[in-house]
């Protein structure tokens, strides 16, 4: 299912490949859309994949990444292949990432900032669960 909707993007996406060229697009994406620059904070990225008129996003990275945000003490797996839906102060969508909540991993299938607060990020699961924290604590380089 997943391959079916990557092919169907693939045609007309904007895609670039080698880790500097994919994280600076990658930021570059995330600043232009207001979202923190610090949100992907994977490793050696092969492949950036933007399709800009569907939004649709794809990251291959080399292997899963776990990832902890120190300021908020929250710690997130980035899988080989991170997809979702882009649009202005949103990733929705979203497959490939997880948040640990007490002893589980729970799957993160949308990140927004609000209009009126810009400097909150939110965070939901597969389960209906949502998270606000600073928005600073995904700064770039965090």
């Amino acid at each position: 299912m997943a391959s079916q909707a990557i092919e169907s993007h693939r045609t007309s996406a904007e895609v670039v490949t080698g880790d500097a060229a994919c994280r600076k697009k990658s930021v570059e994406l995330l600043e232009e859309l207001g979202l923190p620059k610090g949100l992907l904070p994977m490793e050696d990225i092969q492949k950036f994949g933007y399709h800009r008129d569907t939004g649709f996003l794809r990251l291959v990275q080399g292997k899963k990444v776990e990832h902890t945000f120190k300021k908020i003490k929250q710690t997130v797996s980035y899988a080989s292949e991170v997809t979702g839906i882009a649009e202005k102060g949103k990733l929705r969508k979203i497959t490939g990432v997880k948040t640990k909540e007490l002893m589980l991993w729970l799957s993160v299938v949308e990140v927004y900032v609000p209009e009126a607060t810009p400097e909150k990020v939110t965070f939901k699961t597969g389960t209906g669960l949502s998270d606000t924290f600073d928005a600073t604590a995904f700064a770039f380089g965090e």
